[in-house]
């Protein structure tokens, strides 16, 4: 539409037909659809699941209720359904609830319509003005999403109480023709959820007893977490009764996918002091963490572990392998797994913890978390860590484990230069056979990361000691550190 156009009399003449903002989104995404184009761009996992449902339910004309644990992009699927509204829509200039000049249902439209006929001024209202959210707690009031009577408006007009212009609108008037988002829905008090289902199914809004007759135009869209139906509050029947379709969220299926979305959303990767080489080893670790986190038994899976978490460790570990450059003086570096540790704050805020977790403590659960990805990873390009070995049988790690029991310690500095950080995991040289023999083409950057890998699979699988020293970590044989210790 012409943005030119200023009166009611020439939005007449232009030809413009009014549309509910439900109509709106079901014609843009039916366009969308045809030309083959993406309607939820940045949205990574959902291809086959939880988009397709979106989209029957946006072609349906539904009200949603996105039910999923946290950091599953709930909230960022409803904000980008503004991009299926129209660019811009025509209002009546003044009006506090966005009055549709060719259907207006407040008492100020109606009466500037009526007293200006045509010459009714209109403004276009961008889309990206059309999208309303509110967080549901418990303090959230009537008067906060519906509205109030307003007494020092009904005094300075000289109105009556029972005058539909001595009223302040909530939230929700001031949203009409948007799309309107209640995060959190079982937060909200069950009193009022009784007043939402009244305006999703009736459109009557009721303020201390004065019903008004306002057919809102809205696309409402809830999120939900379902610990919170049993925890903290529920979702009222005749309220459930009227959200048109109910959409379960999930957490990203495979590493890639997970990998692609906290690249996606990490910040400052490349604005570093240093240059910084980070292996897909090291990425694929950040992700592989939030997976087992997801199946610990110290964690509550209940309460969900968000891409957050994934997003906040990828961001920590690059900021500990800059922060040690910086101390050094180098220009640039590698990932290394002292820089992994660094990861552990971004998870250890990021986890809810059951009893048994909070008995042993945040920092030992993280490294558990650690440890158990590490495992995981390793055996996805090593072959199995046998206990034990038949007589006359070559173990795959003898090498590596006799090498140590003939050094009498292994030690990695965590401040030590590129240079002497390779040199000291070239000295292991049954690292490098092992890599030759069960990986192909690994990027000669990568291979310092890799070898690392092997050396702390080999402790989680009780095969070395490791010990924290003053400025890095020693490495030794599990009996002759048994022995030394006696």
């Amino acid at each position: 539409m012409n943005k030119e156009i200023s009166t009611l009399g020439a939005l007449k003449e232009s030809g413009y037909t009014s549309q509910s903002i439900k109509a709106e989104l079901r014609s843009n995404l039916i366009q969308n659809i045809k030309n083959k184009k993406q309607s939820f761009t940045g949205i990574h996992g959902y291809d086959q699941t939880v988009i397709p449902q979106l989209e029957r339910a946006i072609l349906s004309q539904h009200n949603i209720n996105l039910l999923g644990l946290r950091g599953q992009a709930k909230t960022r699927l409803a904000r980008l359904m503004v991009q299926l509204l129209d660019e811009h829509i025509p209002v009546i200039e003044g009006s506090e609830i966005n009055d549709d000049p060719l259907a207006p249902i407040s008492a100020f439209g109606k009466d500037l319509i009526k007293n200006l006929g045509d010459d009714t001024p209109i403004t276009w209202l961008h889309r990206e003005n059309r999208f309303f959210e509110k967080l549901a707690t418990p303090d959230v009031t009537i008067s906060d999403l519906i509205g109030d009577i307003d007494p020092i408006k009904a005094a300075s007009l000289k109105l009556n109480y029972s005058d539909e212009r001595v009223i302040h609108y909530g939230m929700i008037p001031r949203a009409n023709r948007s799309i309107f988002v209640i995060n959190e829905l079982p937060d909200l008090q069950a009193r009022i959820q009784v007043a939402l289902f009244n305006i999703l199914e009736e459109g009557d809004v009721q303020i201390r007893g004065f019903q008004l007759r306002m057919p809102l135009d809205l696309q409402f869209v809830f999120t939900a977490n379902p610990e919170d139906y049993t925890n903290r509050g529920s979702i009222v029947t005749p309220l459930k009764d009227r959200i048109g379709s109910q959409i379960l969220t999930h957490y990203p299926k495979t590493l890639e996918i997970a990998k692609t979305i906290t690249a996606q959303e990490a910040k400052n990767q490349e604005n570093r002091t240093c240059k910084i080489h980070i292996p897909q080893l090291a990425k694929d670790l950040v992700e592989q963490i939030s997976f087992e986190a997801r199946k610990s038994e110290y964690v509550d899976n209940k309460s969900g572990i968000s891409a957050r978490m994934s997003i906040t460790a990828y961001e920590n570990l690059l900021s500990t392998a800059e922060h040690r450059c910086m101390i050094s003086g180098s220009k640039e570096t590698s990932i290394r797994f002292v820089d992994v540790l660094g990861m552990i704050p971004a998870i250890t805020g990021k986890i809810e913890l059951v009893y048994e977790g909070e008995q042993e403590g945040a920092s030992f659960v993280a490294e558990t978390l650690i440890g158990n990805a590490v495992k995981t990873l390793f055996l996805k390009y090593f072959p199995e860590i046998k206990n034990l070995t038949k007589e006359g049988e070559v173990d795959t790690y003898d090498g590596i484990l006799h090498w140590f029991f003939e050094e009498t310690s292994f030690e990695l500095m965590d401040d030590g230069s590129e240079i002497e950080y390779n040199k000291a995991l070239n000295r292991i040289e049954p690292l490098d056979q092992l890599i030759k023999d069960n990986i192909q083409n690994i990027n000669s950057l990568d291979t310092p990361f890799m070898k690392e890998l092997i050396l702390w699979a080999l402790v989680e699988y009780k095969k070395l000691n490791k010990q924290r020293i003053e400025k890095g970590y020693a490495f030794k044989d599990q009996y002759g550190s048994f022995l030394s210790n006696l």
